[in-house]
């Protein structure tokens, strides 16, 4: 009998990378931000998202959602803002992650909310509600975004105060920030509304576009320019398909990476 070699197969590459929690903060029962080490070779543009997740329970599959990434492209970690859902899949067991854990990471980033898919202008505005803040949070700490734009709007809509994450951040923290501090102090303006508890600006932010009091308090001109504004949208369905129905009536194009236009959305998210 012949002794036969028997090469093994090579192990096959894991679609994910393992990476340790860093850091994890409750904002409130609903809401939490996590940061997670950056692997080295990861690249990707600011306003960008990509898959995040567990390993599957029992050796189940893993359970992965798309999220985007609220760090800057230039940053050494991950940000990521989530909803705590009691009962979902992936939301259930990730509110409960501590530093020191392990989150999983597709490879490959992706996403249309990012400065490619616009052309230039004087304006940019970052429409997002909830969760849809945090690629606003990666694209205002971007240098290229104040080399492209003279003023940058943050329009956050919530349904109660609490659930203003990072507004602490956007009014003051920013100014402290190495790269971009000194143009966010001077052209960052940060527009905060509110649905269902009293605020200075209240209600939903396709109501005061409409209006006319989003641009008043704001001592801007009515409207928005093609010549002049570029949007971002980012947050629920109904906000992205409704302002966006508004933007084209200002008669705004939509872009994406292969074709630049005067507004984007992220149509992962939207279907």
């Amino acid at each position: 009998m012949t002794d036969l070699a028997v090469s093994t197969p090579p192990a096959k590459a894991s679609p994910f990378h393992e990476l340790e929690v860093l850091w994890v903060r409750h904002w409130t029962d609903q809401l939490f931000s996590f940061a997670i080490a950056r692997p080295e070779d990861f690249r990707f543009r600011s306003g960008e998202f990509v898959m995040i997740g567990l390993p599957g329970e029992d050796g189940g599959k893993p359970i992965l959602r798309a999220y985007s990434i609220a760090s800057p492209s230039w940053d050494e970690q991950l940000e990521f803002l989530s909803i705590k859902v009691p009962d979902g899949p992936l939301t259930s067991r990730l509110q409960k992650i501590q530093p020191g854990d392990t989150v999983l990471m597709g490879k490959k980033p992706t996403g249309t909310l990012v400065l490619d898919a616009l052309t230039g202008g004087e304006r940019l505005w970052l429409i997002g509600t909830g969760t849809g803040l945090a690629p606003w949070l990666s694209v205002v700490r971007d240098p290229d975004t104040w080399a492209r734009f003279g003023q940058v709007v943050v329009c956050h809509t919530v349904r109660h105060v609490a659930d203003l994450t990072y507004r602490d951040f956007l009014t003051s923290g920013i100014h402290e920030d190495p790269l971009v501090g000194d143009e966010a102090k001077a052209r960052l303006t940060y527009y905060p509304t509110v649905t269902r508890e009293p605020f200075e600006t209240p209600g939903r932010i396709t109501d005061r576009i409409k209006s006319g009091a989003l641009f008043a308090d704001l001592g801007l001109p009515q409207g928005f320019s093609p010549e002049r504004d570029r949007v971002m949208l980012c947050g629920s369905m109904a906000m992205i398909k409704e302002t966006a129905e508004l933007l084209e009536t200002f008669g705004m194009k939509e872009g994406s990476n292969a074709e630049p236009g005067d507004y984007v959305l992220e149509r992962a998210f939207v279907g």
